[in-house]
């Protein structure tokens, strides 16, 4: 599981505080829980009695009145739309908007044609796109290191897929899906950290999550019988997936990273998807093969081995 999208902005916003402060003193194990309740998202994604694309309608739907109810309260963090600057972040903030909803189509609809496992695993491949991308639209150029840690990375979801093909349905297809919603996502994170240095963490929750959600709804209407959940328990799903995956883990992460290095955090982001990968596993009995296990530890090594390449 890829963990919530405001979290992974490229330039984090550093909040005020103290450094004897009670988040300063422990952000680490923040960031832990943020991790651990963000991770439970495709497990959502498989019990819930709505489609794909619904699905992530409500998860980001439900927690729209919260985040508006905080800027009308906090109107130090709302947007100075009465210059060009503001302006121009809410344009890029929309934009993050159209690509979070691109990525949740795809990784939701990843979820439920291929293993929770590979998944999770597959749509970590975001650190590439995010590099690739960089380097096409703003000149970055990647070195070396990077290079050969992308190969490693390759290979190792290469072999993911291998194993795929011996599995009956659509996994491969599943598969492609995870790892074009991590291309949606680095487009997220590129769009939004142009805007975080001047954008509070609620108005982008806010913005995005309403673009996106007009996005999914109109997508969901088109495409799926039914938007909203019909049964207690469906609710009870939607509204959890809301509380775990947009509200609980977004806000840990974000709390977390003014106080925790770039490095850990990136770290702690490779180790994410063993998580849902054991509940699924709990759940509904997908054991991990031999194939996952080597194609996803030679995945992770190689996008850790980029991201030293492109640490500065």
């Amino acid at each position: 599981m890829k963990p919530d999208p405001d979290a992974l902005a490229v330039a984090p916003v550093r909040a005020v505080l103290s450094p004897r402060s009670f988040i300063a003193r422990h952000a680490f194990p923040i960031l832990v829980l943020g991790l651990v309740f963000a991770s439970f998202s495709p497990i959502f994604v498989r019990l819930s009695e709505v489609g794909p694309i619904a699905t992530a309608f409500n998860r980001l739907a439900l927690p729209l009145p919260l985040f508006f109810a905080l800027l009308w309260f906090r109107p130090q963090d709302r947007l100075p739309l009465n210059s060009n600057v503001g302006r121009h972040d809410l344009k890029l903030i929309i934009l993050s908007g159209v690509f979070f909803a691109g990525d949740l189509v795809l990784w939701n609809s990843s979820v439920l044609m291929t293993s929770i496992a590979n998944a999770s695993v597959l749509s970590n491949v975001t650190p590439i796109f995010v590099v690739a991308g960089s380097w096409i639209l703003f000149k970055e150029r990647p070195g070396r290191l990077f290079a050969a840690g992308m190969t490693v990375a390759m290979s190792g979801s290469a072999i993911m897929m291998v194993e795929s093909l011996g599995r009956a349905g659509n996994s491969v297809m599943g598969d492609l899906l995870a790892m074009a919603a991590a291309a949606f996502y680095a487009g997220y994170v590129l769009t939004l950290s142009r805007v975080r240095k001047r954008a509070s963490i609620v108005s982008t929750m806010a913005i995005s999550g309403a673009a996106a959600s007009v996005i999914l709804l109109a997508l969901a209407a088109l495409t799926e019988e039914q938007i909203w959940p019909h049964t207690i328990d469906g609710w009870l799903v939607a509204l959890a997936m809301a509380m775990f995956a947009q509200i609980s883990g977004q806000m840990l992460i974000a709390m977390s990273l003014a106080h925790v290095s770039a490095g850990l955090v990136a770290t702690m982001f490779l180790m994410q998807p063993v998580i849902p990968a054991g509940v699924a596993w709990i759940l509904f009995g997908e054991s991990v093969t031999i194939h996952q296990i080597i194609g996803a530890v030679a995945l992770l090594a190689g996008l850790e081995i980029s991201r030293r390449g492109t640490a500065k």
